[in-house]
């Protein structure tokens, strides 16, 4: 396991080589180690591996040891996790781009990263009206109170309000940082950051002494989708972060949920967009939303009773099996499982179906699969 920690931080250094590649590494070669040790024409049997990549990885490679550059990086970064660990968020590691690393400062809750207590996420603008502030404090001190623990981003505007809001009420948040988790960024939340740390928690892709990028907030919105088990976009432009998240969010088969606004005002066209297209829900009031985000189901609800007979599954194909395999409880996109099996679309196709027809998993609105 250690071993194999030194080997996501080794490919996370190799430029050009994204959480995705890494990914399609870990699941071809079984581990990162055996991809590290893969000669040239190995590596390029894996897809995204073009000429250009290949000549970049064995360059970079031949002057890297991932044992050395371990114990140097855990120096100055002491608390990570790498999806080799068994404490890394469960859900954002069933995303097709999960972090290689993920750093974190503050109190963990172990319940959060197995998925036991709930996530969601709450994005916006940084220049809020009245409206929307009002109507994110209101719903950040709802889902406090109620056991959920509210992610957000740490910007200012709607993500400021989320976390101040949930911590007052009590509760967890979690700021998903576009810097190091040692940078505050704005400077102006560094109060906040404090109080974060102190009841919550701020995690980043981006080892200590990152710098602000302007590259790093839209990449960021993933993380904070792939936390959570919801997505609450409160006011947002056209154009803004909030609507990035919620891509993501629906592409990862989270719920997403957008606060109506009136039709002339600025701050809500990108809610009122989402809304038109059908790619969220409507927030309508605050009792219906937590019965709403309540029904969403638990990743480890463990009953330890005999499973009665009438309920064991059937023997199946290889091929129906390695389908299986790839679906998780949440609710996955029919490209994802794709991804996953490694299969073409066609016999993904028709092995959803019939697992469908077998009762043993269920489609849902978006062409996304979930066991029953």
């Amino acid at each position: 396991m250690g071993e194999e920690r030194a080997y996501w931080l080794a490919w996370a250094q190799i430029s050009g080589v994204g959480p995705v590649l890494v990914q399609r590494l870990q699941q071809h070669f079984g581990t990162l180690s055996a991809a590290w040790n893969a000669n040239k024409a190995q590596l390029g049997e894996v897809e995204g591996f073009g000429l250009q990549t290949l000549e970049k990885v064995v360059r970079q490679r031949s002057h890297l040891n991932p044992e050395q550059l371990f114990i140097q990086h855990e120096a100055d970064n002491p608390h990570f996790w790498t999806p080799a660990d068994t404490d890394y968020p469960r859900l954002l590691l069933e995303t097709p781009s999960p972090p290689p690393m993920l750093y974190y400062r503050g109190e963990v809750d172990l319940q959060e990263n197995l998925g036991n207590k709930p996530l969601v996420g709450i994005v916006g603008t940084r220049q809020p009206s009245e409206y929307g502030i009002r109507w994110t404090r209101q719903i950040s001190t709802a889902l406090a109170k109620n056991g959920f623990t509210v992610v957000s981003g740490m910007a200012e505007g709607i993500d400021t309000v989320s976390h101040s809001a949930a911590m007052k009420a009590g509760g967890r948040t979690i700021a998903v940082l576009g810097t190091g988790v040692d940078v505050v960024y704005p400077p102006k939340n560094r109060d906040l950051y404090k109080e974060i740390l102190t009841c919550g928690l701020v995690v980043s892709e981006y080892p200590a002494t990152t710098p602000p990028d302007r590259t790093h907030f839209p990449r960021r919105n993933r993380i904070i989708a792939g936390l959570s088990r919801a997505i609450l976009v409160m006011e947002a432009p056209i154009k803004s972060g909030a609507l990035i998240t919620a891509t993501y969010a629906n592409d990862f088969g989270r719920d997403v949920y957008a606060l109506p606004g009136r039709i002339d005002d600025h701050p809500s066209q990108g809610c009122l967009k989402l809304l038109s297209q059908g790619a969220s829900q409507i927030v309508r009031e605050l009792d219906e939303l937590l019965k709403m985000l309540g029904a969403i189901p638990q990743l480890d609800v463990v009953d330890k009773s005999p499973i009665p007979e009438q309920l064991s599954l059937p023997s199946l194909s290889p091929e129906l099996q390695q389908v299986l395999d790839a679906i998780a409880l949440e609710a996955l996109p029919f490209d994802f499982i794709i991804q996953q099996t490694g299969m073409n679309a066609g016999s993904v196709s028709s092995a959803l179906l019939q697992l469908e027809l077998m009762g043993i998993i269920s489609q849902l609105p978006g062409m996304r699969y979930q066991k029953c």
